[in-house]
């Protein structure tokens, strides 16, 4: 059984880091990092990557707050008119995922430039970030499960029922596992052009499970519709996107990276 630890926060001066900030921070960064490598490997442009970074964080930060106010804690909205704009103050994962997407969709159509061609990289690069960032739920175990007596199940204290399963390590660790398997299949030449439809797929599905052991009887859950969360119901758009893609998307015509040789002239780069 894994012991119930909460990193304490870190005071600067006038600010205070939190432990679930670094840790989306540290995602943020890694997935904005590899988006442009995974890009330049495949030949690809990948200054529209860099430009759309901060558009896909500040828009997936507000969608997300939105979303978790709306869907998931509307009771918070009695708390002060003010609180939607506390974009800091709750923040919903798929929400944020939302955001992305749309910011995505307009960013790709401004600058006249088919996000297709960019979807692998976006699924390598995404899922490993998001798995870093969903290390901050587990550190500081808001995302609390059911009552358990399971081998990684977190000891949270009697006040809030003892063992129970912590979904934000499963949601971590389901993320890292299908990181490797996109990896895998990447290197192997397989799928190409189809690693973002297998990565809603596979996360649909394991995010239904774990939200199915989210708990409900603590004084502070999400909110249910039909005995479903938001989540859950956002799985099944994300199957249906990801089966549509698995059958239409083609595979897009590789192109070569430049590479810079020694002299500073531009070179074939051997693959």
């Amino acid at each position: 059984m894994i012991p119930y630890i909460k990193p304490p926060s870190i005071p600067l001066g006038p600010i205070t880091l939190e432990p679930f900030g670094i840790f989306v921070a540290l995602g943020v960064l890694f997935a904005a990092h590899r988006l442009a490598k995974m890009a330049e490997r495949d030949g690809l442009d990948a200054t529209p990557l860099q430009d759309y970074a901060p558009w896909g964080v500040g828009v997936g930060v507000v969608v997300g707050h939105l979303f978790h106010l709306f869907a998931y804690h509307p009771e918070e909205l009695s708390k002060s008119p003010f609180q939607i704009l506390k974009v800091w103050d709750g923040l919903s994962s798929f929400g944020g995922l939302i955001g992305g997407i749309l910011a995505a969709v307009v960013f790709f159509k401004l600058k006249k430039l088919r996000f297709r061609d960019y979807a692998d990289s976006f699924a390598l690069a995404v899922t490993p970030g998001w798995a870093i960032a969903r290390l901050g739920c587990f550190a500081v175990h808001d995302h609390p499960g059911v009552r358990t007596d399971f081998f990684l199940a977190v000891n949270f204290p009697a006040s809030l029922g003892g063992p129970r399963h912590d979904l934000g390590l499963y949601d971590a660790a389901f993320l890292f596992a299908i990181s490797g398997l996109l990896i895998i299949l990447r290197n192997a030449g397989m799928l190409r052009g189809r690693l973002l439809p297998l990565l809603s797929i596979l996360y649909a599905c394991g995010r239904f499970f774990f939200d199915s052991l989210r708990a409900t009887d603590l004084s502070y859950v999400d909110a249910r519709y039909f005995g479903l969360t938001p989540a859950q119901f956002g799985c099944f758009a994300l199957v249906a996107f990801g089966l549509y893609g698995l059958a239409k998307w083609h595979s897009p015509a590789q192109k070569d990276s430049p590479a810079v040789g020694s002299g500073g002239s531009v070179q074939p780069q051997a693959r």
